[in-house]
């Protein structure tokens, strides 16, 4: 696809791994890669200013078109200038197309070929939401990378069930191309087909067809054993495109991410660093911590004294653990920037060991330590 709005280039690769070091142009500006994507679901990134999330390093952040569409409304975001100007992010963003949603809402929708039906969880009001309609929710909030509609495949669920999901999919993202027609906004398909070899590879072969700006890897983290998610991202992300940016959805964990790296994948969005932290963990280069804990009541270290966020440059483990067991607000806020931060800038120093050659020894080591 020739469009001057997007670029991709792999500037170096692993030598013995599938990681790679990526430059993502896009109209709002270059994202470096791997990357990390801190989740604003209702167009905010929970406990966060805009200006606190810009200076946890983040590059490109995801907003939730689903939620958006129900509350504030695509007509009040487009009137206010999308949603750039509507939430003062002027750096990329990516809009999912409320695929995942759908697929959370079991109770609450009715999946049928033209589309699916269902009910807002808040107040019970009748929604219907096509792949023609996702197109036109997410043109109008007018984020730079927008996804295909999809259908989700619970874990577990049979083969029958995964082989139908991922055929829908596959019929609704013909609908999806046909629909879109924004050059600014980069279409994204996703590949599905659960946790059954044989099917993801034939999704990665149909998604491959469409020459598309960049590819998603969907349908993992919805409950799977770990070992089972790694399979299905280290077999599924090489059979995309290699000149294309490869994008892992819901997935954030730091041994998640450095694995995903590992695969191949460029790009990585989940809600966990901030939810974390809303309920007291935080990360660590040796693992998780729990903040309410009493071996930090008198612990005047930063949360991580490999970290240089605000967070850890400012404030100790036992001043936070104090506003936490307060219940001050301010205590998530902290963690969730601390949380953020160390993720993007874990992305980074990836991206650094890949580019000096040095990315298998570096990301052994860490495991190790995120493992014990």
């Amino acid at each position: 696809m020739q469009n001057h709005f997007f670029n991709f280039q792999v500037c170096a690769k692993s030598n013995t791994s599938k990681a790679r070091a990526g430059i993502f142009t896009t109209p709002h500006g270059i994202i470096e890669t791997p990357v990390f994507m801190p989740v604003g679901t209702n167009s905010t990134v929970k406990m966060l200013t805009m200006q606190q999330v810009l200076d946890t390093g983040a590059q490109i952040i995801l907003n939730n078109s689903y939620h958006m569409y129900l509350r504030a409304g695509c007509e009040l975001i487009k009137k206010a200038g999308g949603l750039h100007q509507w939430q003062n992010w002027h750096k990329p963003i990516l809009t999912d197309s409320g695929g995942f949603q759908v697929f959370s809402l079991a109770k609450l929708r009715k999946i049928t070929e033209d589309g699916v039906y269902f009910s807002d969880p808040k107040n019970g009001s009748k929604h219907f939401i096509s792949p023609e309609v996702s197109m036109q929710i997410q043109q109008d909030l007018g984020a730079d990378i927008i996804m295909a509609f999809d259908e989700c495949a619970p874990y577990p669920c049979d083969y029958k069930h995964a082989k139908e999901a991922m055929e829908r999919t596959h019929r609704w993202l013909e609908r999806c191309f046909k629909a879109h027609n924004n050059p600014r906004q980069a279409l994204f398909p996703i590949v599905q087909g659960a946790f059954f070899d044989d099917l993801r590879v034939e999704a990665a072969k149909v998604v491959s067809s469409f020459d598309a700006i960049g590819y998603a890897i969907g349908g993992v983290s919805v409950g799977e054993p770990t070992d089972v998610k790694n399979r299905i991202v280290e077999l599924t992300a090489p059979l995309l495109p290699e000149n294309k940016p490869r994008y892992l959805m819901g997935v954030g964990t730091p041994i998640d991410l450095i694995n995903g790296v590992k695969f191949g994948v460029d790009m990585f969005d989940c809600v966990l660093a901030t939810r974390n932290a809303r309920h007291g963990t935080f990360f660590t280069y040796s693992g998780n911590k729990i903040i309410k804990n009493k071996e930090f009541e008198e612990d005047f270290s930063p949360l991580d004294e490999k970290c240089n966020c605000w967070v850890c440059r400012n404030h100790t483990k036992a001043y936070i653990r104090h506003l936490y067991r307060t219940q001050e607000s301010t205590a998530a806020t902290l963690l969730s920037i601390h949380n953020i931060h160390f993720l993007v800038n874990l992305m980074k120093k990836l991206r650094e060991k890949i580019l000096e050659g040095e990315f298998d020894k570096y990301s052994d080591e860490l495991l190790k330590n995120f493992e014990k």
